[in-house]
């Protein structure tokens, strides 16, 4: 999603942030914060307009975009533009993510479009969509290949499926 967003909208730059506590998610079968930002770091590692911040591992507790925008606010330099990149599968709920009102006037939205869903009519507002070819792969469907004791060795970069391997990530114990 990112490089075609990237490709598509000529951005100078794309920062991954890993969540400390998604809350949106259990944190049950999920790995720790510190594997999986170093799972990004390893995914990212060969794209030089790709970055990976800690900043909501260092800042603790669940993670709240809004406080993520902030921060890039307060760092970036002035009148920096920020956009969000989100999946067209996250729009149904985005209208009740913390601070909703307030964000969406803090960045512009990109939407990737995600095999079966059709959310693009529900949300007014600083969104642009950005098609890319149908890849329905999503973090459960790895996750649950894992437990389930199959492979995710070419739905992943062979960096991130050696550290999960390594480290015995989502495997049942």
């Amino acid at each position: 999603m990112a490089q075609i967003a990237s490709e598509q909208l000529r951005l100078d730059k794309v920062i991954f942030v890993p969540s400390n506590i998604p809350p949106h998610k259990t944190v049950r079968g999920l790995a720790s914060a510190g594997n999986r930002y170093k799972m990004v770091q390893l995914a990212v590692k060969d794209y030089p307009h790709f970055e990976v911040s800690d900043c909501e591992i260092l800042r603790k507790g669940k993670s709240y975009t809004i406080d993520t925008v902030r921060h890039f606010q307060d760092i970036l330099p002035k009148g920096t533009k920020l956009f969000f990149i989100i999946g067209e599968d996250a729009l149904a709920g985005l209208d009740q993510w913390k601070d909703f009102e307030k964000l969406r006037k803090l960045v512009s939205f990109i939407v990737v479009n995600r095999p079966g869903y059709q959310g693009r009519a529900k949300l007014k507002g600083k969104f642009q969509f950005v098609n890319m070819p149908d890849i329905d792969i999503a973090s459960s469907f790895l996750r649950k290949r894992i437990t389930d004791g199959k492979s995710i060795k070419y739905f992943v970069s062979d960096k991130v499926y050696r550290y999960i391997k390594r480290h015995h990530l989502y495997a049942t114990r």
